[in-house]
């Protein structure tokens, strides 16, 4: 799995010089037609408030966008052997979106992901769907419900901010808060406590700017466990981990 993890990211590599040299190949404005491509170096895998991967962990990505409707495809690979997994595919998850907007001011999204485990059994799937409103603080709301191995809904409320600074310095920077809530159904199988509450909260902080046309962001994030169960259930209660994520659109 080590070469397999090595020649996804080189091939993501070559099909973004690729599109960048032919780009009205792959690009039709009127149709609405776009690639991006993403890959993210994190020191830790966190999601949901649980702590997958303690270790540093490469994320690459690709998606392609026609007019409202997305395809895409992204996958974790451990870079250590803190899991005994180093260099191999931890996860692979493929989604469909649909966004739009509702009225003015306000979109949604609806969609689906399946999340496959190379290496472990326990694969699954999710529906979801969205709100976000363009307003102060950018506040979206998104429920995801595990149709499958879980039968349990999550739901993320989210808000974020953007600061541009004076244009002598090359960066900006980008604020985040997300509190997740999830049932009973959904702690029950990920936490093995059978109750509803707000789960955990992640607070990130980010440094966007932009180099050789790839965006470019180091980024710091704090996530701490909110429920008393959950938190007396987990090995972390309280995490802080340091990434950096590239990502470019044709």
């Amino acid at each position: 799995m080590r070469i397999a993890a090595v020649s996804l990211v080189c091939v993501m590599c070559l099909v973004s010089t690729g599109f960048a040299e032919g780009e009205e190949a792959v690009t039709d404005e009127a149709a609405g037609f776009g690639v991006d491509v993403t890959i993210d170096f994190y020191s830790k895998y966190v999601w949901r408030g649980q702590n997958l991967v303690d270790d540093w962990v490469l994320q690459p990505g690709v998606s392609s966008t026609f007019g409202n409707f997305t395809l895409g495809v992204w996958g974790n690979v451990d870079m250590t052997n803190e899991n005994d997994e180093e260099w191999n595919f931890t996860e692979v998850d493929y989604y469909a979106d649909y966004s739009a907007d509702l009225t003015d001011g306000i979109g949604y999204s609806l969609g689906y992901i399946y999340y496959q485990f190379p290496q472990a059994s326990g694969d699954t799937y999710e529906f979801y769907g969205g709100l976000n409103f363009d307003t102060f603080l950018s506040p979206s709301v998104t429920w995801y419900y595990d149709a499958d191995e879980v039968e349990g809904s999550y739901v993320s409320f989210a808000i974020g901010h953007s600061i541009e600074l004076p244009e002598n310095i090359p960066f900006g920077i980008d604020l985040g808060l997300n509190i997740g809530w999830a049932d009973s159904d959904y702690n029950a199988a990920y936490w093995d406590v059978d109750d509803d509450g707000f789960n955990d909260m992640t607070l990130s902080v980010g440094f966007p700017m932009e180099i050789g046309g790839w965006s470019v962001t180091p980024s710091v994030n704090y996530v701490s466990l909110i429920d008393s169960d959950i938190s007396d259930a987990a090995s972390d209660d309280d995490i802080v981990y340091a990434g950096i994520s590239l990502g470019t659109s044709f």
